[in-house]
């Protein structure tokens, strides 16, 4: 995949995890895309080395955006417990 699609994905993992994980984030927009490409990577990295599979196969593959999302989840959750939960403002 190209670095255009793994942007695309990153938004939009981002965005599903802090759908999916309720409470407020001390980041914003450009936090958001940057939890969602690292936790892309994450995820896919993980899955690879935990579960041995190739998660990361194509744009419109579901096992690519399951691991984006639960990598970006993963991330968030680690962003909020060493920021605190503080927002900046």
């Amino acid at each position: 995949m190209g670095i255009i699609a793994w942007i695309v994905i990153g938004l939009l993992a981002g965005i599903i995890a802090k759908a999916l994980l309720p409470g407020k984030d001390p980041g914003g927009c450009v936090v958001t895309i940057a939890i969602g490409i690292v936790g892309a990577l994450l995820g896919g990295w993980l899955g690879k080395v935990l579960f041995g599979v190739e998660s990361i196969d194509g744009f419109f593959d579901l096992s690519t955006w399951i691991a984006a999302i639960v990598g970006s989840m993963i991330l968030l959750l680690v962003y909020r417990l060493v920021t605190g939960g503080r927002r900046r403002g």
